[in-house]
C-alpha cells in the first residue's frame, strides 16, 4: 500500500514506535528508525527489517531535545531518502509528581520531546510533502491529550500542545495533500508496562489480575490494553487513500476511556 514511500518514526527502536516502523515496513515502505538503545539491538533491528520486506531502512540517533539533532536528521532523510512522506511522531517520555513538587528540569526535558521536537520535525518536513502534493504526519498523543490525570502534569500539557499543532498542521496542510492527525492510545501493553504492574503487585500485595484490572485498567471501560499491533494497523490505515479526509482529528484508541 506504502511501496515507494519513506517514512521517518520517532522513537522507533521499542514500543508502539517500532510497531509502527515494522507495519510500515511490511506494507512496502522505506523507513527511518530513530531512538536510543543497544547499537547492536538497534543495527538488528534496521537490518531485519530490510531483508525481510524488501525495503531500503535507515536509522539517526538524534537526540530530540536538540533541534540542532533533528535538522542533521532530517538532512539525513533529505539527502539519503529524498524526504519524509511520512512522519510519525512518537518519541516520549513520562514523569510523575505533585505540580509543587515537579522538578524543573524534567518538566523541561518532557516539553522538549514531546511536543516541541514534534514542532521542528513537522516545520521540516512540511515544504517537501507541499512540494509533493502528499504528505502524512501522524502525531502519538494519548487519552491525556484529551483528559487529565493527577501528578502528570507537563505529560498532560505536551499531550494536549500536541492537540492543538496537529489541528494547525492539518488546517495548512489541507490544501497541499497533507494530512495531519492525532492518535490517541489508553493503557498499551509493552514490556515496560509489564513491568509496572510486577513491581505495582509487589508493592500493594495484590496479584497480577487485580493490579490490571483495578489499577492499571481501571480507566479503561473493556479492561483490555490496547497492542501496538493496534496502534500501527490503525497508523496504517491513516496513510491510506480510505482516509484521505480524515484530517486534524484527535482519533482515540483507547477501549473507552474517554467516553465517561
Amino acid at each position: 500500500m506504502l511501496s515507494g514511500k519513506t517514512a521517518l518514526v520517532t522513537g522507533s527502536t521499542s514500543g508502539i514506535g517500532q510497531a509502527i516502523a515494522t507495519r510500515f515496513a511490511r506494507e512496502g515502505c522505506n523507513v527511518v528508525l530513530n531512538g536510543f538503545g543497544d547499537a547492536g539491538e538497534i543495527e538488528a533491528q534496521r537490518a531485519g527489517l530490510a531483508k525481510d520486506h524488501g525495503v531500503k531502512v535507515g536509522y539517526s540517533g538524534a537526540d530530540l531535545t536538540k533541534p540542532e539533532a533533528i535538522a542533521e536528521m532530517m538532512d539525513y532523510v533529505a539527502s539519503d531518502f529524498g524526504g519524509a512522506d511520512i512522519l510519525v511522531n512518537n518519541a516520549g517520555v513520562q514523569f510523575v509528581a505533585p505540580i509543587e513538587d515537579f522538578p524543573v528540569a524534567k518538566w523541561d526535558l518532557i516539553i522538549a520531546l514531546n511536543l516541541t521536537a514534534a514542532f521542528h520535525t513537522t516545520r521540516l518536513a512540511l515544504p517537501g510533502m507541499k512540494e509533493k502534493r502528499w504528505g502524512r504526519i501522524l502525531n502519538t498523543g494519548s487519552a491525556h491529550a484529551k483528559v487529565a490525570s493527577p501528578f502528570k502534569s507537563a505529560y498532560v500539557t505536551a499531550k494536549h500542545g500536541l492537540a492543538g499543532l496537529t489541528k494547525v498542521t492539518a488546517l495548512e496542510g489541507a490544501k497541499h495533500g497533507v494530512r495531519c492527525n492525532l492518535i490517541c492510545p489508553g493503557y498499551v501493553h509493552t514490556p515496560l508496562v509489564d513491568g509496572q504492574i510486577a513491581d505495582t503487585a509487589k508493592a500493594r500485595g495484590l496479584t497480577r489480575e487485580q493490579v490490571i484490572e483495578d489499577v492499571i485498567l481501571e480507566a479503561q471501560p473493556t479492561k483490555e490494553f490496547v497492542t501496538v499491533e493496534q496502534i500501527a494497523g490503525f497508523a496504517a490505515f491513516l496513510c491510506s487513500p480510505d482516509a484521505d479526509q480524515i484530517n486534524g482529528a484527535e482519533l482515540s484508541i483507547d477501549g473507552g476511556w474517554t467516553a465517561e
